[in-house]
This record gives C-alpha cells, structure tokens and sequence, in this order.
C-alpha cells in the first residue's frame, strides 16, 4: 500500500488511523485514496486538501495513497484506511463501475466515504446513506470548451489551414469507456457544431490523461502528415502532450492546430499565458477540496451537514469557467 503521505497536525496519533472519541477535540482521521498520484489535477486537489486540514486549527491526520491505477490496491487501501478507524475516506475511484467492494466495506464498518472527481454510478451512490460526492459537471466542462474553440475559430480563420471551410479535428481522449471523457468529448464537439463551425473528424487516440501519452500519440498524427487543424484534450496534460510533441518535431505555434485543454492546472494556465496553449477550462480544484475536507470534517464530528451545497443529499457540484487570454490574471491570482 503506497502512502503517499501521513501528516499529523497538532499531534501524530500512532495507531494510523485510531482515534480517542471520549475527548471533545478528539484526533480527526481522515484517509485518501487517488486513482494515480501522477495525475496533475489530483496532485494539486489534494494539495489544497491537505492544506484546508492545516490551516483548521483542530487536531487533524490526513493520510493519502495512491492506488497506482489498480482497483484491487485502492480497495485494500480502503480496508486498510477501515482497519485503522479513519473517520472518514475519501476516494478518488481507479475504476468508477467497480466501487461495490468498497461501498460493502465501508457500510458493514459505518465508515462514511466521499467520493470525488471520477464520479460512480448514480444507482451506486444511492446504495448506502452516508456515501458522497464531490466534483464537476463533465458536460459543462466540454461544453466550455467548445465555446472557447469555436469562438478562437471565428476569429482566426487562418486556422483553416487548408482553405476548405471546415475544421479537421483530433481529440485526445483520457480513458477508454471512462463516462466524463467521453461526455467531454461530445459536448465539446456537440457545442462547436451548434456554434455553426463545420468540422471533419480526422480521428481520435487513447491517452490515459497522459502527456506523455498524448505527446507519443500526437507525435504519430504528425508523422502520418494527416492534416489537423484543431485538437480537443479531455484534460491539460494531455493538451501539453500535445504541444510536446509538435514542438518536438521543430513545427512552429503558427502551423500548429488550435490546442485546447480542460483543468486549468497550474501548468495549463502557463501554457495559456505564453500562448502555447489555446484555452483551457477551470475545474476549481481549489473549491472541490475546500467543499471535501467542510463535508468531511462535518461527518467526522457528526455535524449537520445543512449549508455544505448537498444536492439531494449526496453531491456537491462546482461550476466549470472557461479560461483564456482575455480572464486568465483572475485565476493566476489564485
């Protein structure tokens, strides 16, 4: 079980996750669980996470693994989180239809979990009343996205290289069969067609939420010499994938196609401010683990959870923005 880190504040307590619960301001455990400590977006949400416990001025342990993209290892994760008597876990799912064993462990164990970012089934959430979950809305954010290309589109018509009046399109596409990948994917597309852009798919390649997937899929597209003029990523690592990979291959920003990303991470925004990067959109990481850490802190404490943004009283959703030159010092700022 890799841990990624296991911080006390205020005072360790030794026996993982145990917890005095006869002392009022007893010891607050919480345990994390991430699909892949490689994903930037996760990276900087637990962060921020880990930041909102420290900042608390309560007695607080946050623990965080990383399940290395194996659901077999976060569920023994999970069990072991269980085994320790953490408060409550919160889990980043490796596979969202296969959330079942951790759902049974954690009702047989009264343990509340809060799900968040890859979100579970509808039907799965509603299997046990103290499951949560916090994130975004997958359809927002392509939507968003294709907003912003269309938009870009309208005003550089030298973006269609080739002259023929529609756009040739590749989109990189973060997880086979993974349900926010695919809905971004088609709202983007969806959105640039409503907004009367007309496009021509030239394909679309697995990337895993990978730059360096995406750059070794992108580098093959240039070899192929096939001709691209816009590319949507699910995600911005696979959007500087994507840039890696024609900067690479010595092909300069104004015969690129347009690039577009979705996160806003901290090296999306980069991108978008040095004008590498098209635009991205913001999945507010900063507001998911704020939201995250107020709902588990109230379960751990058994608060009322009245006032935390509970939609029927299993979700907390942020909004999406979209990202460009135009807005970018506002989340640079943050």
């Amino acid at each position: 079980m890799k841990r990624l880190m296991c911080i006390g504040l205020l005072m360790m307590a030794l026996g993982g996750c145990a917890s005095n619960t006869s002392d009022e301001n007893r010891q607050i455990h919480i345990g994390v669980s991430v699909y892949d400590e490689y994903d930037t977006f996760i990276s900087e949400l637990t962060q921020y996470f880990y930041s909102y416990a420290t900042q608390d001025g309560r007695n607080i342990t946050v623990e965080i693994y990383s399940a290395e993209k194996s659901q077999l290892t976060q569920n023994s994760q999970v069990q072991g989180m269980i085994a320790d008597a953490c408060d409550v876990i919160c889990v980043n799912l490796v596979d969202r239809t296969a959330p079942s064993k951790i759902i049974d462990m954690a009702r047989n164990s009264n343990t509340p979990v809060i799900f968040f970012n890859r979100e579970l089934v509808s039907e799965d959430l509603l299997r046990w009343k103290k499951l949560y979950y916090v994130g975004a809305d997958a359809y927002q954010s392509g939507q968003l996205q294709g907003e912003s290309a269309a938009a870009y589109l309208r005003e550089h018509p030298e973006a269609d290289r080739n002259g023929d009046n529609m756009i040739q399109y590749f989109v990189l596409e973060g997880e086979a069969g993974h349900q926010d990948a695919i809905i971004r994917s088609e709202s983007s597309v969806d959105k640039i067609l409503e907004e009367g852009i007309v496009l021509e798919k030239e394909g679309y390649a697995i990337a895993d939420w990978s730059r360096t997937q995406a750059q070794t899929q992108v580098a093959l597209l240039i070899k192929e010499n096939r001709n691209v003029e816009l590319i949507l990523a699910n995600n911005d690592d696979m959007a500087l994938g994507a840039i890696d990979a024609y900067r690479n291959a010595n092909i300069k920003k104004e015969d690129r196609p347009a690039i577009f990303g979705i996160d806003g991470t901290e090296v999306g925004l980069e991108a978008v401010l040095s004008r590498e990067l098209d635009g991205t959109v913001f999945n507010d990481m900063k507001g998911q683990a704020e939201a995250m850490f107020a709902l588990a802190k109230a379960l751990s404490l058994g608060e009322p959870l009245d006032g935390l943004g509970l939609i029927d009283n299993k979700y907390i959703r942020l909004p999406y923005e979209a990202i460009s030159l135009d807005n970018i010092d506002k989340y640079l700022e943050e």
